[in-house]
Formats: C-alpha cells, sequence, structure tokens
C-alpha cells in the first residue's frame, strides 16, 4: 500500500452535517415527548432561584428514556436563568459507573468545584474526612445553591453501599453559606428498596417514572436529529421509521436509535454511496447486536472458567452475594471432575480478580470488622447470554464439569 493509509478515506465526502448531534452526549434544544418530566423537573429546581433547597429527587426508567438528556437541559437552562436573574447555581453531574466509591464521588464532586488557583484533590490518598470537608469549604466559598446528579447511582449503591448517600443528603446541616440537593438517576426501579432506612428517611426525595420511548414518538426524535445533523436528501424512504422501529422493540431505547441511524449513514459514507438506505440500516444492527461477552467468556483460561463456573452455580443454587470460600469449594469439586490440579486460594483470588475487571461478576471487598475482610460476589452477565453452553463449546473439559453434581450447603445442582 503506497501513501498515507488514511488518504483514502479522507477524500470521501462526508453525509452528514454535524456528527455530534446524533451522539448520546450532545444535549438538543428540544426534547420531544418529554414535557410532563421536564415540567416536574423545573417545579422542583424552580426553588434554587429562590435561593431555598429544592427537594432531592430519584430518576427511574429504562435505558435510553432520556433520563440524563433531560437533566441535563433542564440544568443548563436552570444555570442560564440563574445568571439572569444573579443567582448562583451550580451543577456538578456525577457519572457513578467510573466513580463507584465514595471517595471517588466526593473527590470528582470536590474537583467540579475547584476554583483555578485551588489544588485538585488527588485520585486517591486523602482521608475520606479531609475530602468531605473540602468539599463543604468549597461549596460555602461559591455560595447558592448546588444541584448534585448521580447518574447510574444504583451501580454506586451496589458497589460501595449506601453510606455516599447518607453523607451527601446531610450536607446541608454544616453548609453555611450554601444550599445542595441530590438528584439520583437509575435504571432500576426498585434500588431504593436496597437503602437503609435512615438514608431513605434523609433523602426524602420525589420520585420520576421515564416511561420507554414507543416507535412513533422515536421517529419525531430520529427526525428532528437528522434535520440537524445529516446532509438534506440522504436519508432514503423508510431509513428513520426503520430505526425507530428495531430499537422501540428493545425497551423504546432512544441511543440505540441514535446509534442505529449514525451508523447506518457511516455505513453509505464507507459505500461512498450518496444515499442511505434500509440495507445500511440492516448492516447498523448487525454490527451493533454484535455479542462482546461470548468471546471473552470463551477465551477465559480453564481455571478461570472453573471459577466462573462455580460462581454460576452457586446462584442457580439461590445464592447471592458469594464469599471467596464458597467460589472455591466449587472450584475444588469442578477441578476434580475435570482432573485438574487446584490452584491457590491467592491465585483463585487473582483470577475472581480478572473476572471482575472484564465486567464478567462483580466483587466487591467488605469489612467484617475484626474478622477481616472478605468478597461479596455475584455475576453480572446478561440474561440473554449462556455462560455455560459457551464455555462447554470452546472448551471439552468444560464437558464433564458441567454435567457433573455439585453439593451445595445441602442443595444440589444437577
Amino acid at each position: 500500500m503506497e501513501g498515507n493509509i488514511f488518504e483514502e478515506m479522507l477524500g470521501i465526502e462526508s453525509l452528514f452535517l454535524n456528527r455530534e448531534v446524533l451522539h448520546h452526549g450532545f444535549t438538543p434544544e428540544r426534547l420531544p415527548h418529554r414535557d410532563q418530566e421536564i415540567q416536574a423537573l423545573v417545579c422542583n429546581l424552580v426553588d434554587a432561584l429562590h435561593g431555598h433547597i429544592p427537594s432531592n429527587m430519584v430518576l427511574y426508567g429504562a435505558p435510553g428514556s432520556g433520563k440524563t438528556a433531560v437533566t441535563r437541559f433542564v440544568c443548563q437552562q436552570l444555570g442560564t436563568k440563574g445568571d439572569e436573574l444573579g443567582r448562583k447555581v451550580t451543577t456538578i453531574e456525577i457519572n457513578c459507573q467510573s466513580a463507584d466509591t465514595k471517595y471517588r464521588v466526593l473527590e470528582n464532586l470536590g474537583n467540579g468545584l475547584k476554583g483555578i488557583s485551588e489544588a485538585p484533590i488527588p485520585f486517591t490518598g486523602w482521608p475520606a474526612d479531609k475530602v468531605l470537608t473540602c468539599v463543604r469549604e468549597r461549596m460555602d466559598a461559591i455560595g447558592g445553591v448546588h444541584v448534585i446528579v448521580l447518574d447510574e447511582v444504583d451501580h454506586l449503591v451496589r458497589r460501595s453501599g449506601d453510606d455516599i448517600l447518607y453523607t451527601l443528603a446531610n450536607l446541608n446541616t454544616d453548609l453555611r453559606n450554601a444550599r445542595c440537593c441530590l438528584i439520583g438517576i437509575s435504571n432500576d426501579l426498585s434500588f431504593t428498596d436496597e437503602l437503609d432506612p435512615r438514608v431513605t428517611s434523609r433523602l426524602g426525595q420525589e420520585d420520576l417514572v421515564f416511561t420507554p420511548y414507543n416507535a412513533s414518538q422515536l421517529e419525531v426524535i430520529l427526525t428532528e436529529r437528522a434535520t440537524a445533523g445529516i446532509k438534506a436528501d440522504v436519508l432514503g424512504g423508510g431509513v428513520v421509521s426503520l430505526c425507530a422501529a428495531l430499537a422501540a422493540k428493545e425497551h423504546g431505547d432512544a441511543r440505540r436509535a441514535l446509534d442505529l441511524l449514525r451508523l447506518a449513514v457511516h455505513k453509505a459514507e464507507q459505500e461512498a454511496v450518496e444515499q442511505v438506505d434500509v440495507s445500511h440500516v440492516r448492516k447498523a444492527q448487525s454490527q451493533l447486536e454484535f455479542d462482546q461477552i461470548t468471546p471473552v467468556i470463551a477465551s477465559l483460561p480453564l481455571h478461570s472458567k472453573f471459577v466462573l463456573f462455580s460462581i454460576l452455580t452457586n446462584e442457580s443454587n439461590g445464592l447471592r452475594n458469594l464469599p471467596t470460600g464458597l467460589v472455591y469449594q466449587v472450584y475444588e469439586m469442578a477441578c476434580s471432575n475435570a482432573s485438574e490440579n487446584c490452584l491457590t486460594g491467592r491465585s483463585i483470588s487473582t483470577l475472581i480478580s480478572a473476572l471482575d475487571t472484564l465486567g464478567l461478576i462483580t466483587a466487591q471487598t467488605i469489612s467484617k470488622g475484626r474478622y477481616g475482610r472478605s468478597k461479596q460476589i455475584n455475576s453480572c452477565i446478561p440474561k440473554t447470554v449462556d455462560p455455560i453452553d459457551v464455555m462447554i463449546g470452546a472448551e471439552p473439559t468444560m464437558i464433564d464439569v458441567a454435567a457433573a453434581t455439585y453439593r451445595l450447603q445441602g442443595r444440589l445442582r444437577t
């Protein structure tokens, strides 16, 4: 291949006017079919413009139902109106998928409030109390009302417990020159059932449920985004409606619909054609539906497969929040059934951490006081994937392992 490898692609004329319009993080000037949800947020957050404390809120709904987009839209409008009225309103959004510990949430919050001359809070190393004090001082220094948005808050609670919510809900008792409220965004309608009653009492939140979009609503959303982001006369007949229909079948996910449309246009660009048709949508659908978890499970080393099998076997027996010892117990039986020598407990802990990093399980370390520390292990593989079948297909040794009988706390899995 002669010349620069990007030269040919740079010569292709783009079919997009503004590709960013079709990305999830873009906040449009209008959010169709979310007027009621917007109004509910406005009626609560208007108190910030009067210098009062808005109620805490938890927004529920399936992925792609507009929770984050609506919250960003309303908070942007709130900040703009606050500037007009001379009322200080600050919004700090924290994604709890990445900031999933108490320290990381407080660190993100403190750095979001950092002034130009202030030093950043380090990624790790400070005591949590010192970080909390820094957050309070920075809030008071700025003044006004602070709206703290915790996106994917259910992930944070499952990963690290509800202590951080109790801490944040108590901030107003220590603030002198500022006020704050919390907005939690969750995909799980029942996550607050897991909270300690004291946390629930402190939150005293208002709940707002976002219903999934239907096909006609998604079509309106896509049409508006396409007008702003894609050149005129590029989309063929049925393209937008097909993207909307496919996404509506998957819980009304607007992100999915946007991904389908954006990838369909990209496929047409790669083929150097001037119009997008339904075949490009089908190609985009195939790309999005490519199962990334199955090849990860299939390529696991043998003993990692034994460990994952042990976790799944315990869970099929009705057990959750597994300690490492219980996983190791079934792992030993699996090794015996496969005529393999067992690894040490330390090695198994390392394999469990690796499975956690791959996103196949969650392994939360908890303190048991004078009894030391332990892990609470749970699988997080989608129900659409059968991991045991995948392991059997990739590793013949797993046939004997899966066919054996395992005795767990007096209960059998066969």
